[in-house]
């Protein structure tokens, strides 16, 4: 049976403001209700599969865990990169390990940041690809273009071998407009997807002849896998040690045995905000907008707000998008320079591409919502039945101010309850923590004060719960 395996890291930077390093466009809500990781697994239920391998970064890995379980999706693991080394030494890890019994299923690799509209067209396709995959060819899927396009790379169709099913003839690096525009003239041209199905053991057979490196690494990285809860943890050292590079360079491009078969299932990376245009459903001036939005004399345009009300009056063409900490208006023709604005952001040491404003944790969430040179104030949220690590700070005395709930408070070797409308202090150098032991989400106001207030400031006794 087919066991799908879900690569769900990366940082999407050309998203930004949205996508942020600690919380990219795969755990976003951008195209429906439930977030890009939802919607590629939910998608997966035309086809028969084992539940699906998922391969995440380790700072990720909370994330991934609630947004399976608020779904109620089964999965198979969740394996955690220390660092990412790029798609070929992931699937070698899904390979090796969903083959450490023998097992050799077949791997349906795909992103979880892709948008696939046709989901018939999608399944029928895998389908189609299992008889090609089991008899030890390496398959991926070339999306059909309809439009010359400048940000994917190309796969060029070889002989016709089966029913809608070619030969690799090449791999083509990402064109310019004149080249992207031949190809489609060509007809022989397809998008590359980064989607694949192959048997685990061909595919170890391929990266060998290949890259024995990188499958060295890899088994060296698993040979003593740690499991905790539903993650699959890999000897750090080992995988550090691992080269980078993707699935098309290490493999793909060199192999005899790679198939492609075409996929017109309206598709999209969704690698830049023009593209989520593209896909998105417009008004009939054609303009997107999301969030507390007015638009007046406007067209073309993307509007979106995630907390305060925008309004835009006779603009065309521009990305608008608004978060608690930051503002992005730009020229829809020019979005893959967001990437740029990313790059400024890192060079000033800022923390706006890292993270928003609000953070979730596994216990629940906290936003900033006022700071100054000694002082910061945040909305802390905790969840029914969920605690904060035990920790202690050195530089910085903590104020909580029950607002919603019940609070029970972990102080030194004391334990109390704080209801609604009543507070407590933690002094420099004491060890504590929070718990929600009531039914309802616990809601307080935390006033930090001090010197130093930054979030290294802390010392983690215990790791029940997560700390800040």
């Amino acid at each position: 049976m087919i066991l799908p395996v879900i690569m769900a890291g990366g940082s999407g930077t050309r998203l930004w403001p949205l996508s942020r390093t600690l919380y990219p466009k795969q755990f976003l809500s951008l195209t429906s209700e439930s977030t890009m990781l939802q919607d590629t697994l939910q998608r997966l239920e035309k086809v028969e599969h084992q539940p699906p391998f998922i391969i995440c970064n380790e700072s990720h890995r909370f994330i991934v865990a609630e947004q399976l379980r608020k779904a109620n999706l089964k999965h198979s693991g969740i394996l955690l990169e220390p660092v990412g080394r790029n798609t070929a030494p992931a699937v070698a890890l899904a390979a090796l390990y969903a083959n450490r019994n023998n097992n050799d299923p077949l791997l349906l690799v795909l992103a979880a940041d892709h948008v696939i509209n046709n989901t018939d067209a999608f399944a029928e396709s895998i389908k189609n690809a299992i008889h090609l995959a089991n008899n030890n060819h390496l398959v991926t899927f070339g999306i059909v273009p309809d439009k010359p396009e400048v940000g994917y790379g190309y796969i060029r169709k070889g002989n016709e071998i089966a029913s809608n099913a070619y030969q690799v003839d090449a791999f083509v690096e990402k064109p310019n407009l004149d080249k992207a525009q031949h190809y489609i003239e060509d007809g022989h041209y397809l998008w590359n997807s980064g989607m694949f199905m192959f048997k685990a053991s061909v595919f170890l057979k391929e990266l060998e002849k290949f890259r024995p490196d990188i499958l060295s690494a890899c088994k060296a990285s698993l040979e003593m896998p740690e499991t905790d809860l539903d993650f699959i943890r890999l000897h750090q050292d080992n995988f550090r040690n691992c080269p980078d590079d993707s699935i098309d360079y290490a493999v793909m491009e060199k192999t005899d045995s790679a198939i492609v078969i075409p996929l017109d299932a309206n598709w999209s990376d969704v690698g830049s905000w023009s593209s989520l245009w593209d896909i998105s459903n417009k008004d009939s001036s054609g303009n997107f907008v999301r969030g507390d939005v007015i638009i007046d004399s406007s067209s073309r345009s993307y509007v979106y707000s995630q907390h305060r009300l925008v309004a835009a009056v006779g603009v065309e063409d521009l990305i608008i998008v608004e978060t608690k900490d930051a503002l992005l208006v730009a020229q829809r023709d020019q979005v893959q320079k967001v990437k740029n604005i990313v790059s400024k952001l890192k060079q000033a040491e800022r923390s706006e591409h890292i993270q928003h404003r609000e953070v979730f944790r596994p216990w629940g969430s906290h936003d900033t919502i006022a700071e100054g040179d000694r002082y910061q104030v945040k909305h802390v949220v905790i969840k029914p039945g969920q605690k904060t690590a035990i920790q202690v700070h050195h530089h910085r005395a903590e104020h909580w101010v029950v607002v919603s709930g019940t609070a029970k408070v972990y102080y030194d070797e004391k334990t109390y309850l704080v209801a609604e409308n009543e507070s407590t202090f933690i002094p420099i150098g004491v060890a504590h923590a929070i718990e929600n032991p009531g039914k309802i989400p616990l809601e307080i106001i935390e006033v930090r004060s001090g010197v130093y207030l930054e979030e290294d400031d802390v010392i983690r006794i215990s790791s029940s719960g997560a700390g800040y």
